[in-house]
């Protein structure tokens, strides 16, 4: 499977961090502006600034400004294509783990 392997480790090191998979998941049920992703933690609003800095490096969401006011939401194709590497792989290691269990049962049989 090719994938830009940059882009995908900043996507998985973004995702590391409980604040900011909490912050994807406000902005799940949709767009929110960075005080509203704050709220909910206890760091001031350029700590949050700065999570989200991550988040948009990473491709997990896009910005948009209203005057003063930045308005978040969530990029769901980079959301994808971390959702589709790990589907690849898990289909991947559960072929390696369905053929070591038939070959253990083979060998048991013996």
């Amino acid at each position: 499977m090719v994938m830009n392997e940059s882009q995908l480790d900043q996507i998985f090191g973004a995702l590391s961090d409980a604040t900011r998979r909490g912050m994807l998941a406000q902005l799940a049920l949709g767009e929110a502006n960075i005080s509203a992703l704050a709220a909910p933690y206890d760091i001031s609003q350029p700590a949050a600034s700065k999570h989200l800095r991550v988040l948009e490096r990473a491709g997990l969401i896009h910005r948009r400004r209203e005057g003063r006011d930045h308005y978040i939401g969530v990029n769901p194709a980079a959301v994808e294509r971390a959702q589709n590497w790990i589907a690849y792989y898990s289909q991947f290691w559960k072929q390696q783990f369905d053929a070591v269990d038939d070959f253990l049962k083979k060998r048991k049989g013996e």
